[in-house]
């Protein structure tokens, strides 16, 4: 079996709850205080610890900075968590495969 037709049957969680559960519940800090140590709006960082918003590299740079937790981590579980969502849609998107003449 090849590493491209492992199937993995997990879904994987959006890194803001990663970021909520792991990080800011443990430390006993409100959305508000979190907010104010990363430097953003507490609207922001709520968007992002709901799921509604993806975590782009600077704010994974701030959590990083703020908690030590790896920005690289943080990034990579936003790529996988993108890219799971997006093969749930493949069928949605109409591409044949290219075919050199």
């Amino acid at each position: 079996m090849t590493a491209g037709s492992v199937k993995v049957k997990m879904t994987p969680s959006h890194p803001g709850a990663f970021i909520r559960d792991e990080v800011i519940a443990p430390l006993g800090l409100s959305v508000t205080e979190a907010a104010r140590i990363l430097g953003v709006r507490r609207a922001t960082l709520s968007d992002l610890l709901n799921g509604n918003a993806a975590l782009s590299p600077e704010m994974a740079l701030r959590v990083e900075k703020a908690f030590d937790v790896r920005m690289d981590l943080l990034l990579r579980m936003q790529a996988w968590h993108d890219s799971t969502r997006m093969r749930a849609r493949a069928g949605e998107i109409a591409v044949e495969r290219y075919q050199p003449a």
